[in-house]
């Protein structure tokens, strides 16, 4: 049954967004397989399932290639916007074997948040497009940390830098790996939140927002 969101979209737009998906699916997988991945510390996704969570991957709009390539076939359930961008981009993410909850920071959001809640607590793991889906860039919403607190799973923020690169003139300024060049992946250790208290998701973005940061100049350094 077609998402309670996507009937905004009218039948020409929702046939667009399965043609873009379409297009778009083989190219991006031809375009990764030419890259060389470094990665650090993948085992942190690995050792959150084994302690019995499930975990919530946070990362920049900007870097949605890469995450979505990286958890490639891992059931992973992505929340992305209800509009017609949101909705191309939910179709690439699920011909890479992943799903989709459709909802965002300005519409949708807590109906959202409930079932990627549900998706968590029954051992999903969820990924969180912390500054979609207009913005401001790199400014984190609360929306991941928020679903942290109240699932009692951890966050992993995730973030990559490749060696060359193109870079989409958008607000996100997305980064798309140029063929053969070097991805290097950073993912974070484990950020578990206290609790769903204003002062507890305040102090957790901080901390969230900070990781990504580190994990940045890690990426960088990984390429020089």
């Amino acid at each position: 049954m077609e998402k309670a969101e996507t009937l905004s979209l009218t039948t020409t737009q929702r046939l667009k967004t399965r043609l873009i998906a379409g297009a778009a699916y083989p190219a991006i997988a031809a375009l990764c397989r030419t890259v060389t991945w470094k990665i650090e510390a993948a085992h942190h996704y690995d050792d959150i399932l084994k302690s019995g969570h499930a975990p919530i991957i946070a990362f920049w709009h900007g870097r949605i290639l890469t995450a979505t390539w990286f958890f490639r076939n891992r059931g992973v359930v992505a929340l992305t916007s209800a509009n017609f961008d949101g909705q191309w981009i939910a179709r690439i993410i699920e011909h890479f074997g992943n799903r989709t909850v459709a909802g965002s920071t300005s519409r949708g959001s807590l109906r959202a948040l409930l079932e990627l809640k549900r998706e968590v607590e029954q051992g999903h793991p969820a990924g969180f497009v912390l500054d979609g889906p207009r913005g401001p860039a790199r400014v984190a919403q609360p929306g991941a940390v928020w679903l942290a607190g109240a699932t009692g799973s951890p966050l992993l923020p995730f973030h990559a830098e490749a060696s060359r690169r193109w870079t989409v003139s958008s607000w996100d300024r997305t980064e798309v790996p140029k063929p053969f060049s070097t991805v290097a992946i950073v993912l974070g250790a484990p950020l578990p939140i206290a609790g769903m208290s204003d002062a507890a998701i305040e102090a957790g973005n901080a901390e969230l927002a900070a990781t990504l940061k580190q994990n940045e100049a890690r990426a960088l350094q990984m390429l020089k």
